[in-house]
């Protein structure tokens, strides 16, 4: 199958991109059928010299069954060459990547605890019910509760650190 790709090059911290044609089987930077422009992500997007197509070259090939990965359909839709491809959906893209790992950490821990809750109540069904409402509720206000808790499981977690410290001399 063909692709319109782009094919990495450049020196290190400074990437350049040659835009190929290729079959989709051959290595990202490797055997290519063609170059058909280029992609330079470091110049400002109001420059020209930013992005080269040979657009009839890519209609072409574009005409023969090439199909662009995401990253060129997009560059190819700001030429309007090709249609733009729908905006995907990442709702942690605006969260800082150090909270998205607290956000994936927190439930896991808050789920057994939530479980062992369960365990030491009595088992009627109403009682089971009310949990699910209130997890519910905790789950829609994302921001407050998540920012005051590590606070908490951060001093929690130094605490018990402190006691097999102490534990350890006596053993010896």
């Amino acid at each position: 199958m063909l692709k319109i790709r782009l094919s990495m090059g450049g020196a290190k911290k400074r990437p350049i991109y040659k835009i190929v044609v290729a079959d989709s089987r051959f290595p990202r930077d490797g055997k290519f059928i063609e170059k058909v422009g280029f992609f330079n992500p470091l110049l400002p997007k109001t420059k020209k010299e930013r992005i080269n197509l040979e657009i009839e070259r890519i209609k072409h090939w574009i005409s023969k069954g090439a199909k662009p990965t995401l990253r060129v359909s997009r560059i190819l839709g700001e030429a309007e060459v090709y249609p733009m491809p729908p905006k995907g959906n990442n709702p942690l893209k605006a969260v800082p990547k150090k909270d998205r790992k607290k956000d994936k950490a927190e439930p896991k821990k808050e789920e057994p605890k939530k479980e062992a809750a369960k365990a030491a109540e009595p088992k009627a069904e109403p009682k089971k019910e009310e949990p699910k409402k209130e997890a519910a509720k905790a789950a829609e206000p994302k921001a407050e509760p998540k920012k005051e808790e590590p606070k908490k499981e951060a001093a929690k977690a130094a605490e018990p650190k402190a006691e097999p410290k102490k534990e350890e001399p006596k053993k010896e």
